[in-house]
């Protein structure tokens, strides 16, 4: 049974909901923990800074260098940041 679109939405809704009731850092830095493994909390961290150092003007490849990350993944945090724009 696969989900629908509208429990989709309906999900993404209430993790939204759940997040910004947290009221202080540490409650959202739990919070995040308990919803993600070591790993996704790293990559999340780590695509932040990418699109920080990319709307900085940092060179990719500098990018992936500093934060340890494939060239690939510095790419597609540019095309995601690019889709944002108007």
């Amino acid at each position: 049974m696969s989900t629908s679109n509208i429990d989709m939405q309906r999900y993404q809704a209430e993790l939204i909901e759940h997040l910004l009731a947290q009221q202080t850092p540490e409650a959202m830095t739990s919070a995040l923990h308990k919803l993600l493994t070591d790993a996704e909390f790293s990559e999340v961290v780590k695509r932040l800074q990418i699109f920080k150092m990319l709307e900085a003007g940092v060179p990719q490849r500098q990018i992936a260098q500093t934060l340890g990350v494939g060239i690939a993944t510095v790419s597609r945090g540019a095309r995601a940041l690019n889709q944002e724009k108007p």
